[in-house]
């Protein structure tokens, strides 16, 4: 797995569509889109899947759950997506989160149970990549 993060509108849509330019038969699922969660990543029918607006599908979760209970169903969905994509040596899941942990503290309960929420989830993501990358700018770096 391969998480993008970085800033709202800071290119990280166009870097992975440059990095892996190479790769014709790619998914894209953006809940930008209005996508829902996807949980069972075998369905596209593709080696290449790409998940857009990680924060969106969590804020959707925040409205409807607790924290632990969006912790629980988190976890469910990396499992399940690691697992399809160890399954075969070919496929490849790249994962595109939106960074909205920084700056002031919501003063909005349910806008601090998002940032929290959000904030361990890309915690858990990046454990569970092989790589991650930062992007500002249109600029990537690597720091796993």
């Amino acid at each position: 797995m391969h998480f993008i993060i970085g800033g709202a509108f800071n290119g990280k849509r166009a870097w992975v569509k440059n990095t892996y330019s190479e790769y014709e038969n790619k998914h894209w699922v953006s809940a930008y889109d209005n996508h829902p969660l996807p949980i069972n990543l075998i369905e596209f029918g593709q080696d290449v899947v790409i998940l857009e607006g990680v924060e969106i599908w969590l804020k959707d979760l925040t409205v409807k759950f607790d924290a632990s209970k969006c912790r629980d169903i988190w976890d469910n969905c990396l499992e399940k997506w690691l697992t399809w994509e160890q399954a075969a040596f070919h496929r490849q899941l790249i994962v595109i989160g939106t960074d909205i942990t920084k700056g002031i503290v919501p003063v909005e309960v349910e806008n601090r149970l998002w940032r929290d929420v959000t904030g361990w989830a890309y915690q858990d993501i990046a454990a569970k990549s092989t790589k991650v990358d930062v992007i500002w700018y249109g600029l990537n770096q690597t720091i796993k």
